[in-house]
């Protein structure tokens, strides 16, 4: 488990098989962690808690320290993110993506896991990490530039999965504005990844039109009936020509305000 050397106490941690990558980045993790603690020489073990000046544990200080941590807490990525009206399915998935947790064939392939091999399945052109396969993978760049093209909005897309949803705010729209923007993205990164696994699991094939028609139903149908406020865009008629519609109407009320109502199947 560990030794002294000259009054300081080195860790050394055995193990009985040889560990795997992923499991080898979980170790180096450990021993970051109860390196911090100094261990003192002839001297009774006590216990600490960190999470309060008194040293005293409580459920409360445990659920503010968890709240805060970086793997998921209210940092300034993730309540965007929250904020989002989304379907949980696709908020979950979008969160997992940003965390780097789904189970890509890269990340797969570092849990142990015997694939035939790692390369994206909606481009063969590099392997599938959650970077490729929602910002680099070619197929995933044509269904942004759509969108784009859809939003009438030009400009250079950031690399960085984290950057890329940051993007996705405009001073020209207002906060309803921008969150049905973010809506979009969260929509085509769950439409990217369904794509992904319906052509491993269902022999499916390649479908650009059907992940960007698929998104934006899904972008704008978070609830059995949508309303939206649609003035900075003027192709939004041509979002619904997905088979998952069945009602679409435009409205513009007494005081001037243009809208859409959206009824669809699920």
């Amino acid at each position: 488990m560990g030794i002294w050397e000259d009054n300081e106490w080195t860790w050394t941690l055995g193990w009985r098989r040889y560990r795997f990558q992923w499991e080898s980045e979980l170790v180096d993790e450990l021993l970051r962690v109860i390196s911090r603690t100094k261990l003192i020489r002839e001297e009774m073990d006590s216990q600490k808690w960190e999470g309060d000046t008194s040293g005293v544990f409580s459920v409360k200080t445990a659920y503010e320290r968890l709240t805060k941590s970086s793997t998921g807490g209210p940092n300034a990525i993730f309540n965007l993110l929250w904020q989002v009206k989304a379907y949980p399915n696709v908020l979950v998935t979008a969160w997992r993506a940003l965390l780097d947790k789904l189970p890509t064939k890269t990340n797969l392939m570092r849990r142990g896991v015997m694939i035939n091999n790692q390369l994206c399945v909606l481009c063969g052109g590099g392997n599938e990490t959650v970077q490729h396969l929602f910002v680099e993978c070619s197929v995933a760049q044509r269904v942004w530039n759509r969108c784009f093209r859809w939003m009438g909005i030009v400009f250079a897309q950031h690399r960085e999965l984290t950057c890329h949803l940051e993007q996705f705010s405009f001073q020209a729209f207002n906060y309803k504005q921008n969150m049905v923007w973010k809506g979009i993205w969260v929509a085509v990164v769950r439409c990217l990844w369904e794509q992904r696994n319906t052509i491993i699991f269902k022999n499916g094939v390649v479908d650009d039109d059907e992940i960007f028609h698929l998104a934006q139903v899904r972008a704008w149908g978070a609830r059995d009936h949508v309303m939206a406020i649609i003035s900075p865009w003027q192709n939004l008629a041509r979002c619904f020509q997905y088979k998952s519609v069945t009602n679409l109407v435009f409205f513009e009320s007494d005081s001037g305000h243009k809208g859409l109502l959206l009824n669809h199947s699920r």
